[in-house]
């Protein structure tokens, strides 16, 4: 099953894929526009991994680390489909990530991978955008870099585990404008989705609503104001993003 969370009306309700839009809880079809939609999912602890796919290591040239690159990722870093992202004034490079975001179901702490996927509870599509001007390194990006207010785009759908039959071979892609400027698969990860449960509950506890971004592949390319990212991956969902600029927040 899809379903997400938008607010519409005054309340917030959760939705469902309809031909028509959305289809509200309490049955009101509504059209996508018609909607503030929200992360599908209220996180706990974000989790996101860098360099885990081996043809972008390669690609911002970079070799192969020992362990996964982990950073945490505040709440305030997550909006919902169709929402904007702020470039702000005089940035060189900011890019998209497109990634596969794992949801955690239930507590657990050292994991083994062969029973890893029982504590996932299902999938849904990040957008995880960086700034590289704020970049210090790669091992210790800073907090702009990955805590920017609405710098995370979350949604539309939460799909439960089990209606994605091969979470290994799923496609990624990413759109700039209607273009394709990125394409990837799961069965690049680096570190599998058992192998990061494995290794963050080795030495920490996993909590239901925990959200791990699995990494991003090749294929990043600077965006500007008024640009539209879609990232989509297969059997997930297709999330549309919109880049806006510092005056658009009412900021100099």
């Amino acid at each position: 099953m899809k379903r997400g969370r938008v607010a519409f009306s005054g309340a917030i309700h959760e939705a469902y894929p309809d031909p028509k839009g959305v289809r509200l809880a309490d049955g009101r079809i509504c059209m996508e526009e018609e909607v503030v939609w929200l992360a599908p999912i209220e996180p706990n602890t974000i989790f996101a991994l860098g360099l885990n796919y081996a043809e972008h290591a390669k690609e911002l040239q970079f070799s192969k680390q020992e362990e996964p690159l982990v950073f945490l990722k505040g709440p305030g870093s997550v909006i919902g489909h169709r929402a904007v992202t702020r470039r702000p004034n005089g940035v060189e490079y900011m890019h998209y990530e497109c990634e596969l975001a794992v949801v955690i179901g239930r507590e657990g702490k050292g994991i083994l991978r062969e029973n890893a996927m029982e504590y996932v509870a299902g999938y849904t599509v990040a957008n995880d955008y960086a700034i590289r001007d704020y970049l210090e390194n790669y091992y210790r990006p800073n907090l702009r870099v990955k805590n920017r207010d609405g710098g995370t785009v979350l949604g539309p759908w939460f799909v439960d585990a089990k209606d994605v039959p091969d979470v290994t071979q799923l496609e990624l892609r990413t759109y700039v404008n209607g273009k394709v400027t990125q394409h990837g698969n799961t069965r690049d990860l680096v570190t599998d989705i058992p192998g990061l449960i494995e290794y963050l509950s080795s030495f920490m506890t996993l909590s239901p609503g925990d959200v791990i971004l699995t990494g991003t592949p090749e294929g990043i390319v600077n965006v500007n104001v008024g640009d539209e990212v879609v990232c989509e991956i297969e059997g997930v969902g297709s999330l549309i993003n919109t880049i806006a600029s510092d005056a658009d927040f009412n900021r100099a």
